[in-house]
Formats: C-alpha cells, structure tokens, sequence
C-alpha cells in the first residue's frame, strides 16, 4: 500500500510489455477490473499506457484485430506523470488540466502505482472544484 496525501493506493497496477495484444491487456482489465494497463518496453521503463478509451477510439472504432495489434501501436505514448511526494491535489490538477483519468507514479524512473480518478473522493476533490471556480469567477 502506497500513501498520497489521504489517499491510499492498495493495488500495484498492471503492467505489460509494448508487443502485447489490445485482446491481452482486455482480458487482463476485464479479470482485474481496471481502466488502464501500464506500458513498458523490453528495458522495463514505461513508454505509454492504453485505457478502455484507447481501446475504443483507436482498436473498435478503427475496425482492427484486438488479437493481432500490440499495444505499442494504439497505447497512449510518453504519458504525463507523477512522483510519490506530490499531494492528491497536484494528480488531480495534472488529470484535470491533461484531459485524462489515469497518472502513472514513478520514482527515480520506476513504476511504483497509479492514481485514478476513481481513487478520488469529494473530499479530495473539493479543493480543486473550489480553486477551479475561483479562477473562473476571476476571468
């Protein structure tokens, strides 16, 4: 178990190689109920990271094999992402800014968790809201 602020991150995230299949990291999202499969490539540093949303804009949409096409060619490259020190406000401001719902944490280049938007409760949520409408009423 990792601590980010209040938040506590109970489970390691998968993490699969770049020449995986789509229909792989499917089943393996599906058996684990996760949104999102860490990438790494043959060195073991992460180079991208594929989500249900990938899978449906960039596999189904576009008509191709999810058994044939690895992920390397349909994952999200060089995502955005976080070390242990930054505060749950920092993921959610970098999620929210970024238009995304999953932020790999890395320390010194190695996975060591991921942050989801789903990990989120009002109360952490609540601060940025409040910051978000502040900025907005300033403009």
């Amino acid at each position: 178990m990792r601590k980010l602020g209040a938040l506590t991150l109970e489970h390691f995230p998968i993490v699969m190689s770049d020449a995986a299949s789509v229909l792989d990291a499917c089943n393996r999202m599906r058996d684990d109920r996760a949104g999102s499969v860490l990438v790494i490539n043959r060195s073991g540093h992460l180079v991208g990271i594929f989500t249900g949303r990938d899978a449906v804009c960039r596999v189904l949409a576009r008509s191709r094999d999810a058994a044939t096409t690895p992920l390397v060619e349909v994952m999200t490259a060089n995502p955005m992402t976080m070390s242990p020190d930054q505060t749950t406000i920092d993921a959610l401001r970098m999620m929210r800014s970024g238009g995304f719902r999953h932020l790999p944490m890395l320390q010194h280049g190695r996975i060591v968790g991921l942050v989801s938007r789903g990990d989120f409760h009002g109360v952490e949520q609540r601060p940025l809201e409040e910051e978000r409408d502040l900025w907005e009423h300033l403009r």
